[in-house]
């Protein structure tokens, strides 16, 4: 039941702050995906996943590059406010999901993002093995992790046992989050990445 808690806090928490999200958070968030998408390729016509997608910062950004971008969040009052972002994009929608129960088959999704949630759900671990499962096999994964709630060492390994590769994680005195750009992979695998990159706090 403490799971349960904590997710409606959140929900609470982001229903209350919806409509001055952006004035608080607008720079901030635009850091973190500044500095992912310069660190990544998104293929043409990719179907894109954005959990926890608050009112839908991301979406400017990747929609010229993606044939279908899906955001998803469980605030009700945050997705109104990402409703203003969606309409002016006719390959973007929302649906109103929790971020450890997605309603999607396997294997949909080529790329995800996950940029301020994980510190926000009680269990990260089954958040990451959610967008595994939704994602194809060769999928970019993204996702953050806030310096208050993890160290680079817990974050670093959270991102390893759930199967993915680091490729490269960004981390600044600017950002007030760990920035990693991952890749799936199988279990069996699973290793030490090889093409761990870390940028060093300034």
């Amino acid at each position: 039941m403490a799971k349960w808690k904590k997710k409606r806090q959140t929900m609470r928490h982001y229903d209350q702050s919806a409509m001055v999200y952006d004035a608080q958070y607008y720079e901030e968030q635009e850091a973190k995906i500044k500095v992912a998408l310069e660190r990544l390729t998104l293929k043409e016509e990719s179907l894109i996943l954005d959990l926890g997608c608050g009112t839908g910062l991301l979406l400017p950004h990747v929609a010229g590059r993606a044939k279908l971008v899906v955001g998803i969040d469980i605030s009700r009052n945050i997705l109104k406010e990402a409703e203003n972002r969606v309409k002016l994009h006719a390959n973007a929608t929302l649906v109103r999901a929790d971020a450890d129960y997605v309603p999607f088959q396997n294997d949909i999704f080529d790329a995800a993002f996950a940029i301020t949630l994980l510190q926000n759900t009680p269990k990260p671990h089954l958040t990451l093995n959610e967008m595994k499962r939704v994602t194809k096999p060769d999928a970019t994964i993204v996702a953050t992790g806030l310096k208050k709630a993890f160290s680079q060492k817990t974050f670093t390994r959270l991102l390893m046992e759930a199967g993915l590769e680091i490729r490269v994680m960004t981390t600044n005195q600017h950002l007030n989050e760990y920035v990693a750009v991952c890749t799936k992979i199988s279990k069996k695998t699973l290793k030490e990445p090889k093409r761990l990159s870390i940028s060093p706090e300034e």
